[in-house]
């Protein structure tokens, strides 16, 4: 898992809220065994139309966010469904960070697990992010994880609460996986240990 410390990055608006797993990543993509390449089926029913052909004003078709790292979203984001694979889609599409006023608590852990940076701010925050993200060309956010702040070239400037358990693992980028092998000395001096005896009781 890719370390998180300080992103500055373009910020896309996706201005709805409810936004469950199923639209984040529809069930019929969930069929793959892979954990990479569902980045091209992020928000899959909203970026195209039943014939296949983008659907011009959805915010993730727009060029003037092409390459956003970021993505403010409205209240209840993620919720429905506590598939990973919306973890997954965000993270292969791109995006470090999410900006909303509330997450579905399954998908609060899956995206830490997978490296993404949940922010939750106040609804007014989240409006006014929105509202400049939409209306200034160009609009950047950074997203400070160790000092917890979230500031761009306006002015604005908001703090955030993160699980300290959470925010080492995304600063050291330290998944499930990774976190255990920072113990693999001591588990292969137990596996050892274990064999050893096991051996000398059979030999008894």
């Amino acid at each position: 898992m890719e370390a998180f410390h300080t992103l500055t990055s373009l910020a896309a608006p996706l201005d709805r809220t409810n936004v469950d797993t199923d639209q984040i990543i529809p069930k019929q993509f969930l069929k793959r065994i892979e954990r990479t390449g569902y980045g091209d089926f992020l928000f899959f029913d909203w970026r195209q139309t039943p014939s296949g052909d983008p659907v011009p004003d959805f915010v993730l078709n727009d060029p003037r966010y092409k390459g956003a790292q970021i993505l403010i979203a409205g209240k209840n984001f993620a919720c429905g469904s506590s598939r990973e694979h919306a973890a997954w889609a965000l993270a292969d599409f791109g995006f470090r960070v999410v900006i909303a006023p509330t997450f579905a608590d399954i998908f609060f852990s899956n995206a830490g697990k997978n490296g993404i940076v949940l922010v939750r701010l106040g609804e007014e925050q989240v409006a006014k992010l929105l509202e400049n993200a939409k209306t200034i060309p160009g609009y950047q956010l950074t997203v400070s994880l160790a000092e917890q702040t979230v500031t761009d070239s306006q002015g604005f400037k908001a703090s955030f609460e993160v699980d300290p358990f959470r925010k080492f693992c995304l600063i050291e980028g330290l998944d499930d996986i990774g976190l255990t092998l920072r113990h693999a000395a001591e588990l292969d001096a137990f596996e050892a240990k274990h064999d050893r005896d096991g051996w000398l009781k059979a030999k008894c």
